[in-house]
């Protein structure tokens, strides 16, 4: 029965979240009150927040299977290999799956996903939020490999680059230029963010 409640529970927050994002990608973020949403997925608004306790979580759930991922791709990592190399790896794998996180896909409802949250402040600022969880997960996943300060300092830097190589990859997908043209550019901006990093320190 444990299973059955979690499945159900699953299945109510997905319609909850999938009802949300699709008032707000047809009406924008900040013009749909929660009560509507709530009507539209069928559940009271108390009910509502009891899945998603702030609004911004309504659409911050479709990417929160990716919460403490660089962490986890550092400590699985194959023996041997560097936890940067590890990084490095995963993204570009990222890259060739078009995963929607890396911004290298032009799947309509993605691109438009990616504007509501790149140009809605505050979901730009939970995003935030979620990257400073990251950031610290990263971090403690790293002190294994290198001292505290170095460890900080390279989950920042990680976590940083990406973002700006997701971004980067969405406007020129979003200036309309095909995604044949635009991966070898993000493949080769990645290979550079990473190669940057790596650079021993003086």
């Amino acid at each position: 029965m444990t299973g059955l409640r979690q499945l159900q529970r699953e299945r109510v927050r997905e319609a909850i979240s999938a009802a949300a994002v699709a008032l707000f990608l047809e009406r924008g973020f900040d013009e749909v009150p929660v009560t509507e949403i709530a009507a539209a997925a069928g559940v009271s608004k108390p009910t509502l927040f009891k899945y998603f306790p702030a609004k911004e979580d309504l659409v911050l759930h479709r990417i929160a299977d990716h919460q403490g991922e660089a962490a986890r791709v550092v400590r699985e990592r194959a023996a041997g290999e560097a936890p940067l190399e590890a990084l490095r790896r995963h993204f570009l794998d990222g890259l060739a799956r078009h995963d929607p996180v890396t911004g290298l896909n032009d799947h309509p409802a993605v691109m438009a996903f990616h504007r509501m949250v790149f140009e809605t402040p505050s979901l730009a600022a939970r995003v935030f939020q979620y990257m400073s969880r990251d950031e610290r997960a990263l971090a403690d996943a790293l002190r294994d490999t290198m001292d505290d300060v170095t460890a900080d300092l390279v989950a920042a830097q990680v976590l940083a680059a990406q973002r700006v190589l997701a971004r980067r990859n969405w406007l020129l997908l979003a200036e309309g230029r095909p995604l044949r043209e635009v991966e070898p550019e993000a493949v080769r901006a990645a290979e550079r963010a990473f190669a940057l990093l790596s650079v021993p320190a003086s």
